[in-house]
């Protein structure tokens, strides 16, 4: 039996003092990629904020080695005097990655190495910013809607990173409506809404 890398059990969480979520509990094993889903104001991204624990819990437990998760969320995440090439190798060199090939590749962003990630288009401060992920050399990727500015063509670079990341044995929890092309389970946070407002920890994230 393959042990889980992302262990969640009987999960509550909160978002500006009221409890949104509650008995979320689920596994992701190596190998393996889940998808959420849910409409606007579900929980998706408070979810995602809690397990890489951005915010406190409410209640129950999140179970994952130590330094294992890489978290992307609605920001980049980028220096914009700094260039692509700068960019991901401050990211590399803080996770101790040094080699930042793979990941230019992987975006096909050799062509904008030099540039200043100021001067990129949204699509390429997107695509630089999910290369971030390929240097941190962490297992679980926690993804809240990756492909936002992406056009397809980029949308299928994503999906083949996941499934690289997933063929040598990483994770994937990802917040997404878009068909990635992945194969992955679902979870529609829908059967999670807590079932009255209760008060939690104030954390002023949003969903």
């Amino acid at each position: 039996m393959v042990e889980p890398l992302l262990k969640v059990v009987d999960l509550a969480c909160a978002r500006g003092g009221l409890t949104v979520l509650e008995g979320v509990s689920f596994e992701v094993a190596s190998g393996s990629a889940l998808v959420l889903r849910g409409p606007n104001g579900s929980g998706k991204t408070t979810l995602l904020r809690t397990l890489a624990e951005l915010q406190p819990a409410v209640s129950g437990e999140i179970f994952a080695p130590e330094d294992t998760v890489a978290y992307a969320g609605h920001a980049d995440g980028l220096k914009g005097t700094l260039s692509v090439g700068e960019n991901l190798t401050f990211w590399g060199s803080l996770f101790g990655f040094g080699d930042i090939a793979p990941a230019l590749d992987a975006f096909e962003l050799r062509d904008l190495v030099a540039r200043p990630a100021q001067s990129l288009s949204a699509g390429q401060k997107r695509r630089l910013g999910l290369a971030r992920l390929l240097v941190t050399g962490r297992p679980v990727w926690l993804l809240d809607e990756p492909t936002v500015s992406l056009d397809v063509a980029a949308v299928g670079l994503f999906g083949r990173a996941v499934e690289r990341h997933l063929a040598g044995g990483g994770i994937a929890v990802i917040a997404t409506h878009i068909d990635l092309g992945i194969d992955a389970d679902v979870l529609d946070l829908s059967g999670f809404r807590a079932s009255a407002p209760q008060g939690g920890a104030f954390d002023e994230a949003f969903a």
